[in-house]
């Protein structure tokens, strides 16, 4: 699988969103949990550093370059190679899920820069959940496939995709005259049922909606939306009057619209 057959070739924003991040050495997937992953470059289970830093050069070159999960493959076998690196799992298996894990957050993350973008949520207000064709879908994604809500809705904060592992659900944003044009309505969120997992190491239990994997009911990019709009603001305090003002009408009116994530919200 290349990067292009998943979505679109590369982007600015999505290799922004892999480059800000920290290497953050763990020993197990949980120990970077949620929203954690917007800051944090992990891979489960690679603890020196020096490992680390060759598997985000490859994720790096993966995501920024396009290529493909056969070229993947090739750099994990000579980075397992020169660090003798004993990883859990099938050397298959456990490529794909690196590759396309990290892929997939990197570009749903750089979508959610643009879709959140003031002027494109001032014409496309609305966003449509859009199902990822999986040969084995999960019945709630498919269940969402066309969902219109608008797109400050709450309940994109734990549904915007990927909503677990191998997950290729998307979003895109639709303005007045696509809903029209389209025949779709703008509709209620769904009712959120949740269940009980446990984690098998510590035992802590988590509240997880119903469809989505442990540790995926976010959405990727949020926080750092939050953090750019900080930024704009702490420019907008060198700016004349006549400039700073409109800049910051126009990031408090999409604040009021998505507060960002609270307190509650953040889990290391």
């Amino acid at each position: 699988m290349s990067f292009a057959e998943y979505g679109d070739l590369p982007f600015e924003e999505a290799v922004r969103f892999l480059r800000n991040k920290l290497s953050v050495p763990t020993r197990r997937w949980t120990d970077v949990w949620k929203q954690a992953h917007d800051q944090a470059f992990m891979v489960a289970g690679a603890a020196k550093a020096d490992l680390l830093a060759d598997l985000r050069a490859a994720v790096d070159e993966s995501v920024a370059e396009g290529r493909t999960l056969a070229w993947f493959r090739e750099q994990f076998d000579e980075i397992v190679a020169r660090h003798g690196w004993e990883y859990n799992g099938a050397r298959n298996w456990r490529t794909r899920v690196i590759y396309q894990t990290n892929l997939r957050t990197a570009w749903q993350a750089g979508r959610h820069a643009q879709l959140t973008d003031p002027d494109v949520r001032e014409r496309r207000p609305y966003w449509q959940y859009r199902h990822g064709g999986s040969a084995d879908p999960r019945p709630e994604h498919l269940a969402w496939d066309g969902l219109v809500l608008p797109a400050d809705d709450p309940w994109w904060n734990d549904h915007y995709p990927p909503n677990g592992w191998g997950c290729s659900c998307k979003v895109v944003a639709l303005s007045e005259r696509d809903v029209e044009r389209m025949g779709v309505e703008v509709q209620r969120a769904p009712r959120t049922d949740t269940y009980e997992w446990a984690d098998p190491a510590t035992g802590e239990v988590h509240q997880v909606p119903q469809g989505i994997d442990p540790g995926w009911d976010y959405a990727p990019g949020r926080t750092v939306a939050e953090r750019t709009r900080e930024t704009v603001l702490r420019k907008a305090e060198k700016l004349p009057d006549e400039l700073a003002g409109p800049l910051r009408r126009r990031v408090d009116a999409v604040r009021e619209r998505d507060p960002g994530p609270g307190p509650g919200d953040q889990e290391a």
